[in-house]
């Protein structure tokens, strides 16, 4: 049953050294400030959880995967300092993905939209229906997806960013998302889809977790400086947040 908490949901369950975080939120899983920080801090605590050898990601529900940062929050930012801390939640969130010990499944079963791409191209291994296409629409309100553009980019490589980025208003559906290399497999239906996820996650818990653990550290090899670069980039959207175009923007949005 999904979630109707304002503030959305945050589960975690723990079997056979497969952790399955799953978050909601009843508008289309968008996060909140407050949902982005409960997942950068489980994330870590899962970073460091010897029971755990691999990380399956997941939304509620049958429909979209995840529409982004919470619109409610964005309209209400009135100074920098609250765009910045607000942008700073999805940076957190990706800079905890790519910190954390254990390799991460994405299971995207439906649309995924600005933060929501950044969640899937933060995860290692990535499984999704043919429901599930993808959009960056943040040049439509003005501002850019700059905090999640270099895991985007890390993924797809820019041409891909560039497109996804520059036809705002156009959705790529799963196919072209797997051709550009964001999903590993497509699935006809959400049956399917868990029954890949889960086979997946079996045959990797069963690994031995030191190789695992190191070649996570390979795969995010030339990183670390993502910790100073995504701040940096929250503090450019939290200024183009307050510009009178997006102001204006967000406004015709609202209506």
């Amino acid at each position: 049953m999904p979630t109707d908490r304002p503030n959305g949901s945050l589960y975690t369950s723990i079997q056979n050294k497969i952790a399955t975080v799953e978050f909601g939120h009843p508008a289309s899983n968008s996060f909140p400030s407050e949902l982005l920080a409960r997942l950068t801090k489980e994330l870590d605590s899962l970073s460091q959880n010897n029971d755990v050898n691999v990380i399956v990601l997941k939304s509620e529900g049958d429909r979209a995967f995840c529409a982004g940062a919470s619109f409610d929050e964005l309209v209400a930012i009135t100074n920098l300092e609250e765009g910045k801390a607000f942008f700073s939640g999805f940076a957190n969130v990706i800079n905890a993905m790519r910190r954390c010990s254990k390799l991460i499944i994405g299971r995207i079963q439906g649309k995924a939209v600005g933060g929501g791409v950044g969640l899937a191209s933060a995860c290692d291994y990535v499984l999704a229906t043919d429901a599930a296409a993808i959009k960056l629409s943040e040049f439509t309100i003005g501002i850019g997806p700059f905090v999640i553009a270099p895991a985007v980019e890390r993924k797809i490589g820019k041409a891909a960013l560039a497109e996804l980025t520059l036809a705002a208003s156009e959705w790529k559906n799963a196919y072209w998302a797997k051709e550009k290399g964001l999903y590993a497999k497509v699935l006809e239906s959400q049956k399917d889809l868990d029954r890949e996820v889960e086979m997946l996650s079996e045959k990797l818990a069963s690994y031995n977790p030191d190789a695992l653990a190191e070649m996570k550290r390979v795969l995010w090899e030339g990183t670390d400086h993502w910790d100073k670069l995504l701040i940096e980039r929250a503090e450019t959207s939290g200024k183009l947040v307050l510009s009178d175009f997006t102001k204006k923007a967000l406004e015709k949005f609202k209506k």
